[in-house]
């Protein structure tokens, strides 16, 4: 819509993950690094985490454009999967055929492909973005999977990519063996507000502007509202230019950045993220508060299944993490059936 306006090639905020457009940070070369290690290093594990937007996905997209043709890749986008259906997705990025098979026949179809791929002389690499949804037990299969290894260098080599809650699902005790494999962790923090013009003015270019369209007073603002944020970034951005073409300026203006804003409707990033932060404190005290109502004798047992399962989820807390577990198992306890007993004659 306001390509010829301002005489770009492209539209230079989009939100979807493109190469071309990548911009990359101090944090980002350094996640991309780490990355690299894991497959040149011959390492296991790499756990790469970043908030949503940050440009994690990008990263991947990137790293795939680059690697070597000796590198075999099965790169997995959807992570709401069982045991068996996680394996079936790998074994198809690798093209086989695994939807006839039972599970035992999917781990050892997968661990032949393994072996033989390595002694042709291959290198196996699994990639999985939004990993923090993936269950504990799948968790433990992948764990299990990168077990294959010769005596000097593991086979599979794994990057789980996600947001910050991949890091409390790992830190609970019972990943502890999944953690003990992990080599290399790094956080892709938000862009600085140094790095924020470096950003916007490099999408500029690469979508072919060949002038300023932001003044520099305007940097601090959308600092402000986005925290550094890439995907905030490129939306605010977008909005900013599509107010200026329908008020026909060849520049953005304080005007029109407000504007953005207001269509958004829009905290300052920092409110925003305090307000999401209060609100997980608020479920973790509803969970410790609500606790105290299982030592009544007057609550029944569906009101205290009510309550775990309403519990809040992402539990950052390993006394919280322990806490669910119980509860879960007193949910479970109560659900089975009761032993009929004989009264005595």
């Amino acid at each position: 819509m306001y390509i010829n306006h301002f005489g770009l090639s492209d539209y230079p905020f989009r939100i979807t993950p493109d190469t071309d457009y990548l911009y990359m940070s101090a944090a980002h070369s350094r996640a991309k690094a780490y990355m690299e290690y894991a497959i040149f290093n011959r390492e296991g594990f790499v756990v790469i985490t970043g908030e949503i937007g940050s440009g994690k996905t990008t990263l991947i997209k990137k790293l795939l454009s680059e690697i070597d043709e000796n590198v075999l890749v099965a790169k997995l986008f959807q992570t709401q999967l069982d045991e068996v259906e996680l394996l079936q997705a790998i074994l198809v990025e690798f093209g086989l055929n695994p939807f006839s098979a039972r599970k035992v026949e999917l781990l050892n179809m997968l661990n032949q492909f393994l072996v033989n791929s390595y002694l042709d002389g291959k290198q196996i690499l699994l990639i999985i973005d939004d990993a923090q949804n993936l269950s504990k037990r799948v968790l433990e299969e992948i764990t299990m999977l990168s077990a294959v290894e010769t005596q000097k260098e593991k086979i599979l080599h794994v990057i789980l990519v996600g947001q910050p809650e991949l890091n409390h699902k790992l830190e609970s005790p019972d990943m502890e063996q999944l953690l003990q494999r992990v080599s290399l962790r790094y956080h892709v923090r938000p862009l600085t507000f140094e790095e924020i013009q470096g950003y916007v003015e490099h999408r500029l270019s690469v979508a072919g502007c060949k002038k300023k369209l932001f003044p520099p007073n305007l940097y601090e603002v959308i600092f402000e509202y986005t925290g550094g944020i890439p995907r905030l970034i490129n939306t605010l951005c977008d909005t900013a230019l599509t107010c200026a073409y329908a008020d026909n300026l060849t520049e953005i203006s304080q005007s029109d950045l407000d504007g953005a804003l207001k269509e958004l409707q829009w905290k300052k990033y920092s409110e925003s993220y305090r307000d999401h932060k209060h609100e997980q404190l608020h479920n973790q005290e509803y969970l410790y508060n609500d606790i105290n109502t299982l030592g009544k004798e007057n609550i029944n047992h569906a009101d205290i299944r009510n309550l775990i399962n309403g519990a809040y989820g992402p539990i950052a807390s390993r006394a919280l993490v322990e806490i669910s577990k119980q509860l879960k198992r007193i949910a479970d306890h109560l659900d089975e059936p009761k032993p009929v007993t004989q009264k005595k004659k």
